[in-house]
């Protein structure tokens, strides 16, 4: 598996709604520099990975305008409705074999450690998916707002990205699915639901993604601090 080249995906064809924002919010600016410009450059400075294909919505006008656009490893395609059909449209341009980590456009604080860690987990049995245990108490809601239930968080984790698989596999896997109508949350939910096995490989908690107004605040705090150790 190791011999097999390594390409990396990531889907941008989002609006982010939940933002309340007037552009997609991987363009929103973190010390004038996009979101997504941060996500990508970990996947960039990897010396292993060939390319990194990015799925943008079909009237994307912003990419293009970014200094990373124009980097030698970045290649752009027109992806889908949903983030499966965005990842499946960039896994469709790359070759027939090798591995391919998927990563989000808006989870800027990823370390080049994590990427590291991530591919020394992965097997040829087995693919990989960065992840955080959970510390907090976990609830089950109702639809009515009140609490179901208290969910044990022994061996509970947070899904996070990057995640590893083999491309072949992975591709076959999200075709499947959706032609199938199986709900696809992330790319490991594919490849459960097709019955490999996916390795829990541990992530550090500050790899978030910003979905909110005030995750773009704690993004910008986690950069700033690994910046500073960065420059020790």
């Amino acid at each position: 598996m190791a011999k097999l080249p390594l390409f990396a995906v990531m889907p941008a064809a989002g609006v982010g709604k939940r933002m309340g924002s007037d552009i997609p919010k991987q363009y929103l600016q973190i010390a004038k520099k996009a979101i997504i410009e941060y996500s990508l450059e970990p996947l960039l400075a990897c010396s292993e990975v060939e390319s990194v294909v990015i799925a943008l919505s079909e009237n994307d006008d912003w990419f293009s305008a970014l200094a990373i656009a124009s980097h030698p490893k970045i290649q752009c395609v027109v992806g889908g409705g949903e983030r499966a059909d965005s990842v499946l449209s960039a896994l469709k341009s790359l070759s027939e074999q090798g591995r391919v980590l998927v990563h989000d456009a808006a989870r800027p604080c990823l370390t080049t450690g994590d990427v590291d860690a991530l591919l020394a987990a992965q097997t040829a049995e087995h693919g990989a998916i960065l992840a955080s245990q959970v510390r907090d108490t976990m609830k089950r809601g109702k639809a009515d707002g009140t609490i179901s239930t208290t969910v044990e968080r022994e061996n509970l984790f947070h899904a996070l990205t990057p995640q590893l698989f083999d491309l072949a596999s992975l591709r076959k896997a999200l075709s499947n699915a959706l032609t199938q109508g199986v709900t696809i949350t992330d790319e490991a939910s594919a490849m459960e639901w097709a019955g490999y096995t996916v390795k829990l490989v541990a992530g550090r908690s500050d790899n978030i993604k910003v979905t909110r107004a005030e995750d773009l605040q704690l993004a910008t705090l986690f950069l700033t601090q690994q910046q500073r150790i960065n420059q020790g």
